[in-house]
């Protein structure tokens, strides 16, 4: 692989990023010298589904690391990014490369070996017992806790006790001040919808106003310095549904019926075709102790990783952390915990999008 990455260092060709458009533009308009350029365009060819390219430039960026382990990423990242991606490309691992980064992280190591041991040979149990809680060793939402999960809902230890309670039917939405005509009109629509024992939209200072009541001054703070609308209604979410249980809904989504809140469980969670947990759709009872594991990984994220993406700092990042948790912990003892995971379809039969024009002209929070 040396001699490849080597290669790659001096002449990269359309044929080594698949004819990707976007990759392609990438290459020729950045000096392509430089380890974060090497990165850049492996996430671009990751995303794009093309894992084998991608596995390449991973390496390459990894060959070009210094070794400081103040230079990002970290070496470690790089190559399970790199080997993950050759299994993705139903490429056989080189055993030399696994042992490079055992001897770097032996949690990122591991992860790696029980991915192998899922898609190789369909050994989804013995895949989780060994990689225990290897996704501990990433950011929250990274591509770890999502194979966790993808790994983890094959086996039994994805299904949990009865309910003892079940999720009260009340909604709750946020919108941080003067709601465009879109989202004035599905604010109303919930308001007038059949069945629905209680709906409560919050506006930003009311947000506040509750989270300074029930979690003091900290939350509230950390609340009114969120760098955007979303990590606002991503960091209120958790807070308010583990106080008063029920269910939280986007302002920019819309249920289908009030009978979409019925659940059998205490949880009730939704997966993205990539095994994301949507945060924009889901219910819990008060005092959840999901919810409240969502809350330890929000408060670490906000002093830590101030400036990590919205949706690995706030977002669904925190909850399929906090699902995996609690899918570990039952694995080594049966959980009193009733949480039912649904099937992207689920999902799309509960609720529904609308037109948001609103969108063109907002920041994107994707950038902020």
């Amino acid at each position: 692989m040396a001699t490849d990455s080597q290669a790659l260092n001096f002449n990269i060709s359309e044929t080594d990023v698949a004819h990707d458009p976007g990759a392609w533009h990438y290459v020729t308009h950045h000096d392509m010298t430089t380890l974060m350029a090497a990165f850049t365009l492996a996430n671009i060819l990751h995303t794009d589904s093309k894992p084998f390219e991608a596995s390449r430039f991973y390496r390459l960026a990894f060959d070009r690391h210094s070794g400081s382990p103040t230079e990002y990423p970290r070496p470690e990242s790089l190559l399970q990014a790199r080997l993950l991606c050759l299994l993705k490309a139903g490429h056989t691992l080189p055993e030399h490369e696994l042992a490079e980064l055992y001897a770097l992280s032996h949690p990122m190591g591991d992860y790696i070996s029980g991915i192998r041991m899922a898609w190789t040979n369909g050994a989804h149990a013995q895949a989780l017992q060994f990689i225990g809680n290897a996704y501990e060793s990433f950011h929250t939402g990274e591509e770890a806790d999502c194979r966790y999960l993808e790994v983890a809902l094959q086996t039994k230890y994805a299904s949990f006790a009865p309910a003892a309670r079940t999720i009260p039917p009340h909604l709750y939405m946020f919108w941080d001040k003067a709601p465009p005509p879109e989202i004035e009109d599905n604010i109303d629509y919930h308001e007038t919808l059949d069945g629905l024992a209680r709906f409560k939209t919050y506006d930003r200072d009311e947000a506040a106003d509750l989270l300074y009541d029930s979690y003091g001054i900290e939350a509230r703070t950390l609340f009114l310095e969120s760098r955007h609308p979303a990590e606002a209604a991503d960091f209120f979410r958790v807070h308010a549904i583990a106080l008063h249980g029920g269910w939280w809904l986007d302002a920019d989504l819309r249920l289908r019926s009030a009978d979409s809140l019925a659940s059998t469980a205490e949880h009730q969670f939704f997966i993205t075709p990539n095994f994301y947990v949507h945060n924009d759709f889901f219910g819990a009872i008060p005092g959840s102790p999901v919810l409240n594991d969502c809350l330890l990984s929000l408060y670490r994220n906000s002093y830590q990783h101030r400036n990590l993406f919205i949706a690995y700092k706030t977002g669904p990042g925190i909850f399929n952390r906090a699902v995996n948790r609690m899918i570990h912990r039952n694995i080594r003892a049966p959980q009193p915990l009733s949480m039912l995971i649904s099937p992207p379809d689920r999902f799309s039969d509960a609720v529904e999008e609308f037109e948001t024009p609103y969108k063109l002209v907002s920041p994107n929070w994707q950038t902020a």
